[in-house]
């Protein structure tokens, strides 16, 4: 069973001007779009089959990313279902020359796994080992948005 260390995927994309919008900074779309790419291969890493967008529970978007700096997506899986996977992924703007960090993006994603022919496959259990792990569990469980 994968574990929620397995799934960790710390991703970089630098930043350049056909990903920025008119305030050179990077066009929120191509935010979202690294981000469900990234919680893709997390989600894949837990399920072991092919995973898809099922849901994006809530992105909130807290300071933008200038042109010229890296964006640095991290995602793991948090939880899983019977076909499911939820994902904890967060975006953060990086300076390449120092390596400060600060949180820009934050969000929930599930992906559903599909067999060949599309239709949903069951998952395996998520299993929590080690400190790290239950931190990174613990923290993306408490801050989860409550579904309505």
């Amino acid at each position: 069973m994968p574990s929620v260390s397995d799934t960790y995927i710390e991703n970089r994309q630098r930043v350049q001007p056909t990903h920025t919008n008119n305030y050179a900074s990077a066009h929120g779309g191509n935010v979202v779009k690294w981000m469900d790419e990234v919680g893709a291969m997390s989600a894949m890493r837990h399920a072991g089959e092919t995973c898809v967008t099922a849901k994006i529970n809530e992105l909130d978007f807290k300071r933008p990313i200038p042109q010229g700096d890296t964006c640095v997506i991290e995602s793991y899986v948090y939880a899983a279902g019977r076909t499911s996977v939820r994902v904890r992924l967060r975006a953060f703007r990086e300076s390449p020359r120092t390596g400060e960090r600060e949180l820009t993006t934050d969000s929930y994603f599930v992906f559903v796994a599909v067999d060949a022919d599309g239709s949903p496959t069951p998952v395996p259990e998520l299993t929590v080992e080690g400190e790290r792990c239950r931190e990174l569990r613990d923290d993306a469980l408490a801050a989860e948005p409550d579904e309505e």
